[in-house]
């Protein structure tokens, strides 16, 4: 295991600040960002519609750390949702933004706790949730799932010497637990969604769970072709993970900076996905198009605060994606 490191000790060279600030970013093709989502690749926070689905994201800027408990936080803004969990051994971060926010997740961490940070769990490899993996020093330990792993290798964010600390330490494929007792967090993977290794991670004895980007906020989600992610799978693998895991009752999303959402919210999520999948099948079937799919999409009650116009494939939703992606299985 690598060794922790105390808050507040990184001295970062001129060397690295240069290459951190250089950054690339690794976009899916034609992916424009979202209501309350930064488009991947961009590296830029969503800014999404205020109430109950979206929250407003602030720009740039880091917003003020939120606490669930007296061990687990969480940081809004500036890319995807950082959770702090405050465990026996050390500071556990689950994802590190936009490039350049080491020292501004460091800075929330700090008014809650003096622990060293000993791991960085990153729930998917896009850059507003693995950006600033390089800005904390190679002792920290990265964990993430193996197809993650393998995407991240691919992104210009760690081509660099500099940066390459940033890449994933340790790798999973089903299940995997980081540390034990009441401090373990369980990782797991459940299949495709948003990409094909979002990872879902439980603090198990708060009753917590991320869920990165598999639910970002209530709305049309972003399908990642490029890394593995698909419109077909992503209902069902959300159906899978409420069948496996047990006593979440709070979900921090990846994007939502307004408030945490329940475990109903994220089974909730599951099925509107697969309402809007069997949709695409039956205007498919119909010759519809894509802009006459999403015209015609009629949902129950219960998602009445979801945002379904703007950002994912324009006029069209994701109807294109998982139209294109029906047709190929085939």
């Amino acid at each position: 295991m690598k060794r922790a490191y105390v808050l507040g000790v990184i001295v970062l060279s001129g060397a690295l600040a240069t290459a951190v600030g250089q950054l690339g970013a690794q976009a899916p093709a034609g992916a424009p960002a979202a209501p309350g989502q930064g488009a991947p690749g961009q590296g830029a926070p969503g800014r999404g519609p205020g109430g109950p689905g979206g929250g407003r994201g602030a720009g740039n800027a880091i917003q003020p750390i939120k606490k669930i408990s007296d061990t687990l936080y969480w940081i809004p803004g500036a890319g995807g949702n950082t959770a702090v969990y405050i465990a026996a051994s050390g500071v556990v971060l689950v994802d590190t933004k936009n490039p350049n926010n080491g020292p501004g997740i460091l800075e929330q961490v700090k008014t809650v706790t003096d622990k060293p940070v000993a791991y960085i769990i990153n729930t998917h490899t896009h850059p507003d949730h693995v950006g600033s993996n390089a800005q904390f020093p190679a002792t920290v330990e990265i964990v993430t799932h193996a197809n993650t792993a393998a995407n991240m290798k691919k992104m210009t964010n760690f081509t660099e010497e500099a940066t390459k600390h940033g890449l994933p330490d340790k790798t999973f494929t089903d299940k995997m637990t980081v540390l034990s007792g009441k401090d373990a967090i369980d990782l797991y993977y459940f299949g495709s969604a948003h990409t094909n290794g979002d990872t879902l991670v439980v603090f198990r004895d708060q009753k917590v769970m991320h869920a990165g980007d598999m639910f970002a906020n209530k709305g049309i989600p972003l399908i990642d072709r490029n890394n593995g992610g698909s419109g077909v799978a992503w209902g069902d693998t959300i159906g899978k993970a409420a069948k496996k895991i047990k006593k979440v009752e709070t979900v921090i999303t990846g994007h939502n900076t307004m408030t945490t959402l329940t475990w109903q919210d994220f089974v909730d999520y599951g099925e509107f996905n697969r309402l809007y999948l069997a949709h695409a099948r039956e205007s498919l079937k119909a010759n519809k198009t894509p802009e006459q799919a999403a015209m015609d999409l009629k949902l129950p009650d219960k998602f009445k605060d979801y945002t379904l116009t703007g950002g994912r494939g324009g006029p069209s939703g994701n109807f294109t994606t998982i139209f294109e992606e029906l047709k190929a299985a085939k």
